[in-house]
């Protein structure tokens, strides 16, 4: 009898650890850092593939012609269900309650499936709304910091009663800063990601007039979701402000 006790109470025990270190990680930090298997992506890009050289299209979402380039062309996984090119949605797409959107790049080139990251990208859309609350409570003022890049400053978040969120690159794992442009639009800073990958890169530097976000996605699964674009200024990576 004791004995049973006993196992009840560690039993117990285990049961209450774990659920006290769910509390300490919520569900959308786990989501952001977890890691999706290559397979889904691989076997996404064979049935696009095969779609394209029999249909001669792709499977995309209709999208607005001013959706940033690394949200625009979502793949449709129901069209691809309905013409009975995917059997399963992976576990992992949004479609699915996942973390990620499947999209495609080099639409006209070479078509790529690459993720965007949804937890990141509500995130930023969290800061957005309530960058948009304060300007219209004071009269279009923005909460802005320091200047980081030409253009773009760092966000003031006592002023918008929020702590500075915790935004861990999907290429790095490192915490990236937010930032915003005169209009107030809030955009993740990948500074950190650049200088990483374009120092270990071999060869030739990128030109002056290359787009650095390229490299990021050339060399992941994922996408540079709510980036600016960033050209080598002096050697070092800099945002530049859409015109």
């Amino acid at each position: 009898m004791f004995r049973l006790k006993g196992a009840m109470s560690a039993l117990l025990i285990a049961i209450m650890a774990t659920a006290l270190s769910g509390c300490l990680y919520p569900d959308d930090q786990l989501e952001q850092n977890q890691r999706p298997a290559k397979d889904s992506i691989l076997n996404v890009q064979t049935i696009v593939d095969q779609y394209q050289k029999d249909t001669g299209l792709l499977p995309i979402q209709n999208s607005k012609p001013d959706t940033p380039m690394y949200e625009k062309y979502l793949v449709d996984f129901d069209k691809l269900q309905r013409m009975q090119y995917i059997s399963d949605i992976p576990a992992n797409a949004f479609e699915k309650g996942g973390s990620y959107y499947y999209l495609i790049i080099n639409e006209e080139t070479d078509p790529t499936i690459k993720l965007m990251n949804l937890v990141i990208y509500q995130r930023i859309n969290d800061i957005q709304n309530s960058i948009k609350t304060y300007a219209g409570k004071n009269g279009g003022k923005l909460p802005e910091g320091d200047s980081v890049y030409p253009g773009f400053k760092r966000i003031d978040y006592t002023k918008l009663s929020l702590n500075e969120p915790d935004i861990r690159s999907v290429f790095s794992g490192q915490t990236l800063g937010t930032m915003m442009d005169a209009k107030g639009l809030v955009y993740v800073d990948y500074g950190i990601d650049l200088t990483q990958v374009i120092t270990k890169q071999e060869g030739a530097k990128p030109g002056p007039e290359q787009d650095l976000r390229e490299i990021l996605v050339a060399n992941s699964d994922f996408v540079p979701v709510k980036s600016a674009a960033y050209y080598l200024v002096n050697g070092e990576p800099q945002a530049a402000a859409n015109k």
